[in-house]
C-alpha cells in the first residue's frame, strides 16, 4: 500500500540541495537583503514521483513553472528567489503565490542561489570577465578613426555603414524579400523585427572563435567576501585591468560573442567622443543591477546588467564607459555555459553519497527503496526563460536620430 510522505522531500531533492550549497555555499550570499536557499520544499510523492532532474532557470515564471511541470522535474534551481520578502498568504490570485502552489502539488521543489553565485570563485562575475578578456580571431574587427570635420548633425544615407552594423541594404536583400507585401500602415511605411533574444545555447567557442581568458590581464574582487573555508578569493564585482589597453570596439565583439549574440545591446560613452577611437585599459564587471557593486569604482569601462539613467549619466560625466544587456542577460548564459556541467558532475556524487546512505537506513519503503534505487541524473536549462526586454529592429528603414559621438 503507498504512503503518503508529508514530512519529508525525496532524497534526489535533498542532493540537489547540499551539491548547490557545495558549489555555492549561501555565507557566501549578501544575506543583508538577498534570500537564498531552499525557498520551496516540495513534499515526496510517492504516487506520481519526479524525474531525477533539475531545470535550471534565472527567472521562475509561469512559463518556466509549466515547462517544470510538464517535463516533471524534480528540482528548479531559480538564480533569482521568487520570494524575497516574507508572506502573509499564499493564495492563488497572486501569479507568483499562484506558480509556488502548482509546482508544490506536483512535488517539484524551489531553490535559489542568487548572490552566492555572483560572489563564487568562477561564479558569474569571472564568467563575465573571462568573456571581456577573451579573444577573437586575428585580427580582430578593426577599429577605424571617424572623419575629422564632420557634424554631428550629419545622418548617414541609407545603407551607409551597413557593412559596419551587418545590416543589408535595399539593393543587397534577396529580391523576394523586396517584393514581399507591406501591409498598410498610416503615415509611414517601416517593418520592425520580432522581439530578439539571446539565444539559450550554451557559448560554443568552436563556433564563435572567443578564446575566453586569453588577453593579458590581472584581476581583484570589488568587495570581497571572507570567513568561508575553501572560498578564499570569493566576493562580487570584478575590477580588471588589461597589460595593453583595448580598443572598445574589440570588447563590444567579445561580449556579443559571449553571452549568446544579442542583436543590440546599451553602449554609453562620454560625449564628445567617439566608439572607433576609445581605448580601454580597466573594466568593472557586476552581473544584473550592477549599481551598488561598481559605484565607486574607477575603470574606463562599466561592464553589467543594468544602471539606472542617473547612474549611468554620471558615469559618463565622470569620462566613463558604460555596457548594460538588460538586466538577466548578464546571467543567463553562465547556466547553460558553466552552471549545468559543474552542477551534473557534482549532483552525480552526491546523488550516489545519498542512495548509499538511505540504502542503510531501517523500515524504508518500497517506494522510497524505488526511489533511491533510481540512478539517473539529468540538468537541464530552461527553454523558457527569457529576459522581460526583447530588441526590436527597424529594418530597411533610413537610420534617424544623431551617431553617437
Amino acid at each position: 500500500m503507498s504512503t503518503y510522505t508529508t514530512d519529508r522531500a525525496s532524497p534526489f531533492t535533498r542532493a540537489v540541495v547540499s551539491s548547490m550549497r557545495k558549489l555555492y555555499p549561501e555565507a557566501l550570499a549578501d544575506q543583508s537583503w538577498d534570500n537564498t536557499g531552499l525557498l520551496l520544499e516540495a513534499p515526496f510523492d510517492p504516487i506520481r514521483r519526479q524525474m531525477n532532474s533539475v531545470l535550471l532557470t534565472i527567472d521562475l515564471t509561469k512559463a518556466v513553472a509549466d515547462e517544470a511541470i510538464e517535463r516533471k522535474d524534480c528540482v528548479v534551481v531559480a538564480y533569482h528567489p521568487i520570494i524575497f520578502r516574507g508572506l502573509k498568504s499564499l493564495t492563488l490570485s497572486d501569479y507568483q503565490q499562484q506558480s509556488l502552489l502548482r509546482l508544490a502539488l506536483e512535488g517539484i521543489s524551489v531553490y535559489s542561489p542568487h548572490t552566492a553565485v555572483d560572489a563564487a570563485p568562477g561564479g558569474i562575475a569571472d564568467w563575465l570577465a573571462d568573456i571581456v578578456t577573451g579573444h577573437l580571431p586575428s585580427p580582430e574587427p578593426s577599429t577605424h578613426t571617424a572623419l575629422q570635420g564632420t557634424s554631428q548633425d550629419t545622418i548617414p544615407e541609407e545603407g551607409e555603414g551597413a557593412e559596419e552594423s551587418g545590416t543589408q541594404t535595399p539593393s543587397e536583400q534577396p529580391a523576394e524579400e523586396k517584393k514581399k507585401p507591406q501591409r498598410p500602415r498610416p503615415k509611414m511605411q517601416r517593418t520592425y523585427s520580432k522581439p530578439t533574444y539571446p539565444s539559450h545555447r550554451p557559448v560554443d567557442t568552436s563556433k564563435t572563435d572567443l578564446d575566453t581568458c586569453s588577453v593579458d590581464h590581472t584581476r581583484s574582487v570589488i568587495s570581497p567576501v571572507t570567513g568561508v573555508e575553501g572560498f578564499e578569493g570569493a566576493g562580487m564585482g570584478r575590477l580588471i585591468t588589461f597589460k595593453e589597453s583595448q580598443p572598445l570596439t574589440h570588447l563590444v565583439e567579445r561580449i556579443a560573442h559571449g553571452v549568446g549574440s544579442p542583436k543590440g545591446f546599451p553602449l554609453a560613452i562620454p560625449q564628445g567622443k567617439q566608439v572607433e577611437d576609445i581605448q580601454i585599459r580597466s573594466v568593472g564587471v557586476s552581473a544584473g543591477s550592477g549599481h551598488s557593486v561598481l559605484k565607486g569604482v574607477e575603470a574606463d569601462l562599466l561592464f553589467t546588467g543594468e544602471l539606472s539613467h542617473h547612474e549611468a549619466l554620471a558615469a559618463t560625466e565622470k569620462g566613463q564607459c558604460v555596457i548594460t544587456l538588460f538586466h538577466s542577460n548578464s546571467e543567463r548564459g553562465f547556466l547553460s555555459s558553466v552552471l549545468k556541467d559543474k552542477l551534473t558532475e557534482t549532483l552525480k556524487e552526491e546523488w550516489e553519497r545519498v542512495r548509499k546512505a538511505e540504502a542503510e537506513a531501517e523500515n524504508l519503503t518500497d517506494e522510497w527503496e524505488d526511489a533511491i534505487k533510481d540512478d539517473d541524473v539529468l540538468v537541464e536549462c530552461s527553454v523558457r526563460d527569457r529576459d522581460p526586454y526583447g530588441v526590436v529592429i527597424l529594418e530597411s528603414s533610413k537610420q534617424e536620430g544623431k551617431p553617437m559621438r
